[in-house]
């Protein structure tokens, strides 16, 4: 019967083996996600849209923001 232990440089080449095998076929990063500005994440927590109709100060028209 042969002993089942690998010597030095063949444990070597198996865990290089091992290494690429990982490398290659590993799962991929998820791609980074864009952060949010403050100001924007603050207003759409806040319900704030774009298209709101906001009054004049003077009291007078009302017109889009």
């Amino acid at each position: 019967m042969a002993p089942k232990t690998a010597k030095g440089d063949e444990a070597a080449a198996v865990a290089a083996a091992i290494a690429q095998f990982e490398a290659e076929f590993a799962a991929a990063a998820p791609p980074a996600q864009a952060q949010t500005p403050a100001w924007q994440r603050a207003a759409l927590l806040e319900g704030v849209g774009a298209k709101e109709t906001i009054e004049d100060l003077r009291g007078g028209s009302a017109w889009l923001s």
